[in-house]
C-alpha cells in the first residue's frame, strides 16, 4: 500500500471510495483505502467490490463520539452506499457483501 498522501477531509472521503490512503492535515480523519477513520474510530468500510458502508456515529445515530466525528461522519455518509447505527456497523462490517446497484 502507497504511503498516505495529504489532502482536506473531503479529499480523504473520496480517496476511501477509490480504495486509496489519504489523511487531513491534522491526521484526525485517514484512510488505508479499505477503512475510513476519525481519530482511532473506524467509522466506514470499504468492501472488495468498492460498496462502501458508514457507522453513524452521530448523536442522531445514536453513537455520538466528539463533534468533530460526528462532522467526519456527516460528510462520509453523503457519498456512502449504507448508513448503518453503530452496533450493526460494529456486528456486522460486511461491506464486501453489498452491490450498489
Amino acid at each position: 500500500m502507497s504511503k498516505p498522501y495529504r489532502t482536506n477531509n473531503s479529499g480523504v472521503i473520496n480517496a476511501w471510495t477509490r480504495g486509496e490512503s489519504a489523511r487531513n492535515s491534522k491526521n484526525t480523519l485517514w484512510t488505508n483505502g479499505s477503512n475510513l477513520y476519525s481519530y482511532a474510530l473506524c467509522i466506514g468500510v470499504r468492501g472488495d467490490r468498492g460498496a462502501t458502508i458508514v457507522g453513524d456515529y452521530t448523536a442522531g445515530g445514536g453513537g455520538y463520539h466528539s463533534q468533530t466525528t460526528s462532522c467526519h461522519v456527516g460528510r462520509a455518509r453523503r457519498i456512502a452506499a449504507d448508513v448503518q447505527p453503530p452496533r450493526v456497523f460494529e456486528a456486522t462490517k460486511l461491506a464486501d457483501k453489498y452491490v450498489i446497484r
